[in-house]
């Protein structure tokens, strides 16, 4: 990881959690203690954190600026495989799934292993992960025109053909969850989520538990509204902030 990629995962883990210890940074990006130390210095400098005992504290809630597909897939990556792993024990043969955009549902497809599944998708990376799979998974791409940030597919032609399906199961992600507020960083991205979330019997939201308490331009579904949240287990048992909201898997 280049330093410039390795202080802009710094900066959105703090933002993340608010407050992170230094060793927590260490173990989720896999440097040295003493370069951590360095760069928290360094950011804080530049005035994109505020360093404190033994870590730092965001200066933001709510992100200025939305990060890329690449760079997601630097963050958290332990805990989106966690998550992805539990989703797995979602699915079944024969069943009609929608995968929506984001690294962790990535992930998920690239761990999904089939004899008889149907796969929707309006994510690139989701589809191109599926494509490579030697069993027998169906994927269908609804196409349209593509965010190149998060290289997802929105709009007119995207929503017409998901209003016209219908699935078992939806697994999707967010940016950001607060109350019972499902977020995201762009209306037309969110409007084209919540159409397949309509037509799906059950819906999953996959959320690492940097997510929550977070906020985002753009409320697009209800934690009330979804199946289940699929989680990963931290030490600050984050999943109990919107137990009372949805059922929680972690």
């Amino acid at each position: 990881m280049l330093k410039e990629e390795r202080l802009d995962a710094i900066v959105d883990l703090v933002d993340q959690k608010r407050a992170i210890k230094v060793n927590d940074i260490v173990n989720k990006l896999e440097v040295s203690d003493m370069t951590v130390r360095r760069d928290l210095t360094e950011l804080e400098k530049a005035g994109r954190i505020k360093r404190v005992h033994g870590g730092a504290q965001t200066l933001n809630i709510y992100r200025p600026e939305e990060l890329s597909h690449t760079d997601k897939q630097i963050i958290n990556k332990n805990e989106k495989r966690e998550v992805a792993q539990k989703a797995l024990q979602l699915m079944h043969e024969e069943e009609v799934i929608y995968l929506g955009p984001g690294t962790t549902i990535e992930l998920l497809a690239d761990i999904m292993e089939f004899d008889n599944l149907r796969v929707v998708t309006n994510c690139l990376p989701v589809f191109q992960t599926l494509r490579k799979k030697t069993g027998n998974i169906k994927v269908y791409l609804a196409g349209g025109e593509m965010r190149d940030l998060t290289q997802a597919f929105f709009g007119e032609i995207t929503n017409k053909a998901l209003q016209d399906m219908h699935f078992h199961h939806a697994f999707f992600s967010s940016n950001a969850v607060k109350g019972s507020e499902i977020m995201t960083a762009t209306i037309e991205e969110g409007q084209t989520q919540a159409i397949a979330l309509n037509n799906s019997v059950n819906k999953y939201l996959l959320l690492d538990s940097s997510k929550i308490e977070k906020e985002d331009f753009y409320t697009y579904y209800s934690l009330r509204n979804v199946t289940a949240v699929v989680m990963n287990q931290d030490s600050y048992n984050t999943h109990q902030k919107i137990e009372k909201e949805v059922p929680v898997i972690v």
